[in-house]
């Protein structure tokens, strides 16, 4: 546990904010991805459906 902190800490260190901002951005966009699979999971979404 104490590497992966070390190693998260020194990660924000070295990059700007932007890059942080983007990296936020893009756990959270797998995030809503992965929570809209498991959504669906299940339903049939074939063209039938709409």
């Amino acid at each position: 546990m104490t590497a992966i902190a070390r190693a998260f800490s020194r990660a924000i260190t070295t990059v700007n904010e932007i890059e942080i901002l983007k990296q936020i951005m893009l756990l959270g966009a797998a995030g809503l991805l992965v929570s809209v699979m498991m959504m669906t999971y299940g339903v049939d979404l074939s063209p039938g459906f709409f």
